[in-house]
C-alpha cells in the first residue's frame, strides 16, 4: 500500500511517500508498524492528536480497517479562513 505524508509530517519523516508491505489490519496498527521503523516515524506520529488520516482519500479514523486499501495518507488538520 502507498503511504503519503502531508506538511511537517513530511518534513520530519523526510519523503512525501513510501510504498509498505502490512499485516496491520486498522489504521491504528499500521501507526504502530510505522513508528517502530524508525526514529523520523516515530517522532512524526507519536502525537495522533496532531494527526488526521485519509483512507484511500476518505477521512478516517484510526479505528479504520485496511482490507482493500490502496493509499492512506497522514496529515495535519486543517484550518480555514
Amino acid at each position: 500500500m502507498d503511504v503519503l505524508y502531508f506538511a511537517w509530517l513530511r518534513e520530519r519523516i523526510g519523503q512525501p511517500r513510501e510504498r509498505v508491505e502490512t499485516g496491520a489490519t486498522t489504521v491504528r496498527e499500521l501507526v504502530a508498524e510505522l513508528a517502530a521503523m524508525d526514529e523520523w516515524h516515530a517522532a512524526a506520529l507519536s502525537d495522533l492528536a496532531a494527526v488526521r488520516v485519509a483512507v484511500d482519500q476518505e477521512l478516517a479514523d484510526l479505528d479504520a480497517p485496511l482490507a482493500g486499501v490502496r493509499e492512506v495518507a497522514f496529515f495535519p488538520p486543517m484550518t480555514g479562513g
